[in-house]
């Protein structure tokens, strides 16, 4: 549904719903967590019923710690609705966590614990600030949070600056933070252990000699990029799409469409990363509650990176900035946090004729769409890749430093792997929840589950090999099979079945799981395990609801309930022919290698949305042939600097 209605504020709107929010004097000192639009509910707008533009404030009262959830009409200039939320609070204002590491450093009882440690210059400690809602064993770390806003801290050493802290865990202390009163209110003390004294840096003055045999890789368009954009809408080849921006899910598409024949059809309403989650493995108890819900506690949006070119994006490049609010309502800006670029993507489709010897080859180019956030210790970057032949991959990359803890010489864990000498990794999980919203040739719907099967030996199968599909209509929120199977090769179709193509088929997208599709190992009685109940299946398919858009519920921070798609679910709702939304777990399990430190190499996951009878044909047929240039020798003779691909 292409309607400007559903993009980001911009930053004119911004300054508006700031002050709207601060005339209503609903918070007596106004933080200003999220601002997002306020996206319309689809069946009005399908009814043709005139909808206001509006917007989504999540604010945060610092003197009191209470979240508020807002709602302003921009069209009346005027507060709509204003709920007090009780059931967790608004993400952590990036100024709070600033704060929480000067308080720690000043309190006694913290002094003194590094002290014990022999550590007594602060300026020499870096202090990790997380989120507290795991925390809640009596007698080891309990907090109420109701009502509250608070911080817990992880510890690291830097002999300098730019030493790499991870590689200097201070084992044992563990400080609780009221960004309210702004107290520390506890200081816990788990015992003494070794610090590793090992210095472990990834820049390159610390690993020379650096390889001198690379030689310089070029990518060049002299005719610049095959793609145009006008405002927030792209176009490339026959794709059409608009680009938007979320403080939390970051990089948000909306109304994808694919032109056959001249005109346009419709494949996906929306789609984004709604929530993510690391869970981390280790049972002791200064390290048991550590987990983080990167886009509902932090934000994803608000912690983008501001990309370089030659760094995070090589080639023809074009960047968009992207418009955040900051805490105190106005607007700010990331500069370069779009990155959107062709790739050449390897062979699109070949044939050799063994009968007569042509040869008839085109080379795949794709448009990627990217952003890039820093979560701490963890980066994680994001990419759409848009392909000729009408399908979507998208790939989640995985970079930065692994978690670490301190142990004894020579000490091994069970739940870590040994790195250097008093150093290991914990194992842990990254957890992504994709929000698929489909409109596949319209908004009337209907997913199935496939899996492919060996037909039973007998009369329909007198020879053995016989391959049957299993195609299970997933009719009402609970039916089929929730997780990946590799074995059956399990694949999701969404099917428009009021349409067909020219062979009868019911036009399609095919939702195809990538190779990492782990789901929660965390189990009761562990807080994680219930708050982020998304990650227990792999694919969950709901009906379409303006309320139902982030997995774990608006509200992760702080929430001990297990909100979002278990409790949604639990009315197995029909979802036949329907306006359908897929949740997609894509989950990878980290058991850290050597090969990890200091720095991880980059991992990758993701999946893919692949036409499936959408068309008649081999949508790629008309994409021409290219040419080869070939600049330099290899000792192998001279080769052609000019070739035609067919």
């Amino acid at each position: 549904m292409r309607n400007p209605l559903f993009d980001s504020l911009t930053a004119d709107e911004m300054r508006r719903v700031a002050a709207i929010v601060r005339r209503e004097n609903l918070a007596e000192r106004p933080g200003f967590a999220a601002v997002y639009t306020d996206e319309p509910d689809k069946r009005l707008l399908r009814e043709g019923v005139a909808v206001a533009r509006r917007a989504r404030v999540l604010l945060v009262d610092r003197a009191t710690g209470a979240t508020h959830d807002l709602v302003v009409d921009l069209d009346a200039d005027a507060l709509v609705s204003s709920k007090p939320i009780n059931d967790g609070a608004a993400p952590v204002l990036l100024d709070e966590f600033d704060l929480v590491p000067d308080l720690i450093k000043k309190d006694p009882r913290y002094i003194e614990a590094l002290a014990k440690r022999g550590i007594t210059d602060m300026d020499k400690v870096q202090i990790d600030p997380w989120g507290v809602a795991n925390m809640a064993v009596p007698g080891v770390l309990d907090y109420p949070v109701e009502g509250r806003r608070l911080a817990g801290s992880v510890t690291y050493y830097r002999d300098f600056p730019a030493d790499n802290g991870y590689a200097h865990p201070v084992e044992g202390v563990v400080a609780v933070v009221d960004l309210v009163t702004l107290e520390v209110i506890e200081v816990h003390d788990f015992g003494v252990r070794p610090m590793n004294k090992e210095q472990a840096n990834y820049t390159a003055d610390a690993n020379q000699p650096m390889r001198t045999d690379i030689a310089p890789l070029e990518i060049t368009q002299p005719q610049g990029v095959g793609f145009t954009i006008d405002g927030p809408e792209l176009t490339w080849q026959k794709w059409r799409f608009r680009i938007n921006w979320h403080p939390l899910e970051g990089l948000v598409l909306h109304a994808v469409e694919y032109q056959d024949d001249g005109e346009y059809r419709s494949v996906l309403h929306r789609a984004s990363l709604g929530e993510m989650v690391v869970p981390y493995g280790d049972p002791s108890k200064e390290h048991f509650w550590r987990s983080a819900f990167d886009a509902g506690e932090f934000g994803l949006g608000k912690l983008a990176n501001s990309l370089r070119l030659g760094c995070d994006c090589l080639g023809e490049i074009v960047y968009l900035d992207a418009v955040n609010a900051g805490e105190d309502g106005e607007p700010t800006t990331v500069e370069n946090a779009i990155c959107i670029h062709e790739e050449d993507a390897g062979i699109l489709w070949k044939h050799t004729d063994w009968v007569t010897g042509d040869v008839d080859v085109r080379r795949s180019r794709k448009l990627v769409v990217s952003f890039i956030a820093t979560v701490g210790n963890y980066h994680y970057g994001f990419y759409w890749n848009f392909f000729q032949d009408a399908s979507i991959q998208v790939e989640v990359k995985l970079l930065g430093i692994v978690q670490t803890r301190s142990v004894e010489a020579g000490e091994t864990s069970a739940h870590g792997t040994r790195i250097a000498e008093n150093l290991v990794a914990t194992y842990h999980q990254h957890l992504f929840s994709f929000r698929l919203d489909p409109e596949v040739d319209g908004w009337e719907n209907t997913v199935v589950q496939n899996d492919a099967y060996g037909v039973p030996v007998g009369p329909d199968n007198p020879y053995g090999n016989a391959i049957g599909v299993h195609r299970t209509v997933i009719d009402h929120e609970l039916a089929g099979d929730d997780h990946t199977n590799t074995q059956t090769s399990r694949n999701w179709s969404v099917l428009n079945r009021s349409k067909t193509n020219a062979w009868g088929n019911p036009v399609g997208y095919k939702f195809l799981p990538g190779w990492s599709s782990a789901t929660m190992l965390a189990q009761a009685p562990s807080l994680v395990a219930k708050r982020a109940g998304f990650a227990t299946r792999n694919m969950w398919v709901t009906p379409y609801s303006p309320d139902e858009m982030r997995p774990s519920g608006d509200f992760p921070n702080q929430s001990r309930s297990g909100d979002g798609l278990p409790r949604w679910t639990a009315a197995d709702r029909p979802t036949e022919d329907t306006d359908v939304v897929l949740w997609h777990t894509l989950g990878v399990t980290h058991v850290p290698r050597a090969e990890d430190w200091p720095v991880m190499p980059t991992e990758v996951a993701g999946f893919m949305l692949m036409p499936a009878n959408f068309f008649d044909k081999n949508p790629a047929l008309d994409v021409p042939a290219s040419q080869s240039a070939h600049t330099g020798g290899s000792g192998h003779g001279d080769r052609p600097t000019d070739q035609h691909c067919h």
